[in-house]
């Protein structure tokens, strides 16, 4: 009878340490190992701006500024330049638990077309192979089985209404628009609107958003791997385009 007692504790306490490493184990990954993930991409306003107001035309948002000399200031062809990043943001679990996956690339292209105080053109592609995140892993599902880059090597984005800045913002100053615009991804084109952010700067434009994207819509196989990595039906979109003439 003590056999059998002696036995069934070390049966009740290999079951707890595998219980404690299935579960401590991905949380200490993840939370000490893996560290966290990266900031979302964004602006941060260099000086104090009035709340933004809708704009006749229903493409942006006004503010103040002087709009003589800034709208020639700002006309013509911006391109992306080297510091401009897009990438993706999905919530998955690890075996329980939570974690935020983050991809991200700096091989941006396009340009960006104003003329006086409107938008009229935009167009912007990623090279897909080149998104990567901190797991080597996670970077072979999306080029192969989720995103198949050799098929699909390219992203892209392009605007199909123009967008009204009328008045142009002040230097320095962060305002919002909306953005209308065909997103290819996966061999599959589908029209999106969605918030962005830009600031004008002496030398630059910078414009941040995030673009939902539910992956059935682009025939995007969840990112889901077995029961060792869930995640949920859609992800984010993320991008920060660093613009000069």
């Amino acid at each position: 009878m003590a056999g059998r007692r002696r036995w069934l504790r070390w049966v009740i306490a290999g079951a707890a340490v595998v219980v404690v490493l299935a579960v401590g184990g991905p949380f200490v990954y993840i939370h000490f190992v893996e560290g966290p993930a990266p900031a979302p991409l964004g602006l941060k306003a260099s000086r104090s701006a009035a709340p933004p107001a809708t704009s006749p035309s229903g493409g942006g948002n006004a503010g103040g500024g002087n709009t003589g000399g800034a709208a020639s200031a700002v006309s013509g062809r911006w391109q992306a330049g080297p510091a401009s990043v897009v990438g993706y943001r999905v919530k998955e679990v690890l075996l329980g638990q939570d974690n935020l996956a983050v991809g991200r690339s700096h091989a941006v292209s396009g340009s960006l077309t104003i003329d006086g105080t409107k938008v009229t053109a935009a167009t912007f592609t990623v090279r897909m192979a080149t998104i990567h995140s901190d797991q080597s892993q996670r970077d072979v599902q999306f080029d192969g089985r989720i995103m198949d880059v050799s098929a699909y090597p390219t992203g892209t984005f392009s605007l199909t209404r123009p967008i009204s800045l009328a008045p142009l913002p002040a230097v320095g100053t962060v305002r919002t628009y909306r953005a209308t615009g065909d997103l290819t991804l996966h061999g599959h084109t589908r029209r999106v609107s969605f918030p962005l952010s830009a600031e004008r700067t002496a030398t630059s434009i910078k414009i941040s958003g995030e673009i939902p994207v539910t992956f059935a819509d682009w025939s995007i196989p969840n990112p889901s791997f077995g029961s060792f990595v869930t995640t949920q039906n859609h992800g984010i979109l993320e991008f920060l385009l660093v613009l000069g003439k």
